[in-house]
């Protein structure tokens, strides 16, 4: 039988746009498995090494899974964030998954760990560790833009003590710091959480103004002038 051009042309049209709608029908669904993962934030609560998935729209805790938390020399990064990307193997002692945030003062995030044993202690460099099982499955509920809060006090600390900061030193701490110099009309820079040289300049006028020993440690004497406690 002989097949005329026209004839091939049609049949070649309609297969290409039965693929096309194939793959538009792929991308919508994988697009509404997305908005269903949209649905939950994350709190993290360092005092209790637990970490709550909540629907945000019944405000219900729907999954409760245990975490490691940072070090008292390298604390979690307290405060609110958002998931900026999802990995999977993203690498070496990271365990199978890897969920960044937007911490402004490092790279920090929520991952698995090949350390299982470090679950429910303060071991951490400052991310959130789980276990390999428990992040695969909180991978597949939660999306970037996921909001994410780290908690642990009202200053956000895991022990009843501040840190002694240092020109350097990164945190949420340094960042509270920042806002209260700010809030007595000091500090006038960005609020990044880092110690940084405009900070420096400011600690140092504070103390002058207030009669503090000449150092550009923050310590508790600093803390008290600044009407800074720990826990309230």
């Amino acid at each position: 039988m002989k097949i005329s051009k026209r004839f091939f042309v049609v049949v070649l049209s309609i297969s290409i746009l039965s693929s096309k709608m194939e793959v538009k029908a792929e991308e919508i669904k994988k697009g509404l498995q997305e908005k269903n993962k949209s649905e939950y934030h994350i709190l993290v609560d360092i005092t209790e090494f637990k970490l709550y998935l909540i629907n945000k729209n019944t405000a219900k805790v729907e999954k409760i899974y245990p975490i490691a938390g940072g070090k008292p020399t390298t604390p979690s990064p307290y405060g609110t964030w958002k998931i900026v990307y999802k990995a999977e193997n993203w690498g070496a002692g990271f365990g199978t998954r890897w969920m960044a945030l937007n911490v402004p003062w490092g790279k920090y995030g929520i991952h698995g760990t090949n350390k299982p044993l470090t679950i429910s202690n303060p071991d951490s460099l400052g991310c959130i560790r789980m276990f390999n099982k428990d992040i695969q499955e909180l991978y597949g509920y939660v999306r970037s833009g996921t909001v994410v809060v780290i908690y642990g006090g009202p200053y956000n600390l895991s022990w009843n003590k501040f840190r002694n900061l240092k020109p350097g030193d990164r945190g949420a701490d340094v960042l509270e710091v920042q806002r209260t110099l700010q809030e007595k009309g000091y500090y006038l820079g960005k609020l990044d959480g880092v110690y940084g040289e405009n900070m420096k300049s400011e600690v140092i006028k504070f103390k002058k103004d207030n009669k503090l020993k000449f150092t550009h440690d923050i310590d508790e004497e600093v803390y008290n002038s600044l009407g800074m406690k720990p826990f309230e």
